[in-house]
């Protein structure tokens, strides 16, 4: 180890690039490190709503990037405007974000991120850390991974390590100043074996110190606001797999009780995220014994999902491509076959297997559930990046969307609650709870009201095609192509119009 310099590198008038010495050895091979452009403070602010922030516990980062809720209220008649005539219940305007799409590319990769089996030790110095650090620990991503919390920080870290071996990864806090923490990682890195990567947690948010700790081999350095999400981002990222098969990001839609319209409302937007957003994807019909996606596609493929559940250790993406059929340039469909033939005793594992696979095959991933629970249909829910809850606006809807919520929450209590979109609103002589108390009794704000047309959605069954194609004008086809915007995270792509010259001397 070369011995250092005596100048002070955060002194204004210090050369680091003349000065700093590199310390050869310390952690062998230290990954480049990335500069985070999501990381919480980076994103706006976002104004209370009338309604709980269900993305409050997540602080910033998904706060941020929610758009207010669309909300089409039943009227008299379809001719009338649901958004009311002084335009107070219109779709927001767009988010005016300079790195919108940079934002909805990075949401979709973190949500596939996840930690390999390897030990994580974290060294805090104060306890809110470490509460964090057991969040992250419980955080779905990290499920594979040890994580064991100390408190001490840095010194603590050394002293441990000349008893112990070091594990894959050491995350260890420091409040000590520049001069001392460098000090300390030097005696880190005598004790430290060659694989080890370490995250240093700092509170001073200096370049010059980044710097020259990551010339000594340091994998990467967070200062405050921390919260787990970052802790475990910064982990996963760490471990991210260069050569790993793209994945696309899985978004679930399941329905309170029978009848509530999730497949509809689910085939309607893996629809419109094609065909409006421009971006490819898949649509899985897991209703194996009844699933309807077949039927609203017109389509009648002779494979579907059942072939690939049988065979999951055989799905390969050429195989996949056979399965799979076309329903438009972009949208690609996995049917269910939609008989009594078989029991379908398909294992969980076989499910879990499958669907990470398909993730491979487009940006976007839409799984329509059945409304029977299993154990496969819980660990689906628990496991993908959206969740999007169809309901009626009716007591068991109700009762039943509260047991979801309060599941995937204390589940996945780093991530967004899930979706709620309240269909068939305004049925003639049905008595209904009220959109606010139903959202106010969730704590959620529902992202779409959908009132009740019979006509529109019956007409779009009955003929094998979507709310877009029969009634592309309608609210509801406005409802749906806003809400697939919100699941997406990104704006429809910009319409350039023909100008009157260029159609004058067009050639004929």
């Amino acid at each position: 180890m070369k011995p250092q310099q005596s100048h002070d590198p955060f002194d204004p008038d210090f050369e680091a690039e003349d000065d700093f010495t590199s310390v050869e050895g310390a952690w062998r091979d230290p990954p480049p490190a990335a500069a985070d452009p999501f990381a919480p403070e980076a994103l706006e602010e976002v104004e209370p709503e009338a309604f709980p922030d269900p993305f409050a516990e997540l602080g910033g980062a998904r706060a941020a990037d929610r758009p207010d809720p669309i909300v089409i209220e039943p009227a008299g008649g379809h001719d009338e405007d649901p958004f009311g005539p002084d335009g107070a219940g219109a779709p927001p305007p767009s988010l005016a974000h300079p790195v919108h799409d940079m934002i909805a590319g990075a949401e979709a990769a973190f949500g596939e991120s996840s930690l390999p089996r390897i030990t994580i030790h974290i060294f805090c110095v104060d306890a809110e850390t470490a509460e964090m650090a057991g969040q992250a620990a419980a955080d779905r991503r990290m499920e594979r991974a040890t994580v064991v919390t100390r408190m001490g920080g840095l010194a603590a870290a050394v002293e441990a390590y000349r008893n112990e071996a070091t594990p894959s990864l050491v995350m260890v806090e420091s409040a000590d100043p520049a001069a001392q923490l460098l000090g300390l990682l030097d005696k880190l890195a005598e004790v430290c074996d060659p694989g080890t990567k370490v995250v240093v947690i700092g509170q001073a948010n200096d370049i010059a110190l980044y710097r020259e700790l990551m010339r000594r081999g340091v994998s990467e350095y967070i200062v405050p606001p921390l919260n787990p999400l970052l802790l475990v981002r910064t982990a996963a990222s760490l471990y991210a797999d260069p050569s790993a098969p793209f994945v696309g990001r899985q978004i679930a839609f399941c329905g309170a009780k029978g009848g509530a319209g999730a497949s509809t409302i689910a085939h309607n937007i893996a629809y419109s995220i094609t065909e409006r957003l421009l971006t490819g994807a898949v649509l899985v019909d897991l209703d194996l014994p009844f699933g309807t996606a077949g039927l609203d596609f017109n389509q009648d493929p002779i494979q579907g999902v059942v072939d690939a559940l049988s065979q999951p250790d055989r799905l390969d993406p050429v195989l996949m491509d056979r399965m799979m059929v076309r329903c438009t340039d972009r949208l690609s469909l996995f049917a269910a076959p939609a008989t009594l033939e078989a029991d379908y005793d398909i294992s969980t594992e076989a499910f879990e297997e499958v669907t990470q696979k398909i993730r491979s095959a487009a940006p976007f991933v839409v799984l329509d559930l059945p409304h029977a629970w299993t154990p496969w249909k819980r660990k689906i829910l628990l496991s993908s990046d959206d969740l999007v809850i169809v309901a009626t606006p009716d007591l068991a809807s109700l009762r039943n969307a509260k047991n979801m919520i309060d599941l995937v929450r204390r589940a996945r209590p780093n991530d967004a609650p899930p979706r709620l979109v309240l269909n068939q609103v305004g049925v003639p002589g049905r008595p209904e709870i009220p959109v606010k108390d139903f959202g106010e009794a969730l704590g959620l704000t529902p992202a779409l009201c959908l009132p009740f047309d019979p006509k529109l959605f019956g007409q779009a069954a009955n003929n094998g095609q979507m709310i877009a194609e029969v009634g592309p004008k309608s609210r509801s086809a406005e409802g749906l192509d806003h809400l697939a915007q919100q699941i997406a995270r990104r704006e429809p792509p910009q319409v350039q119009k023909a100008s009157l010259l260029s159609s004058l001397f067009k050639k004929k």
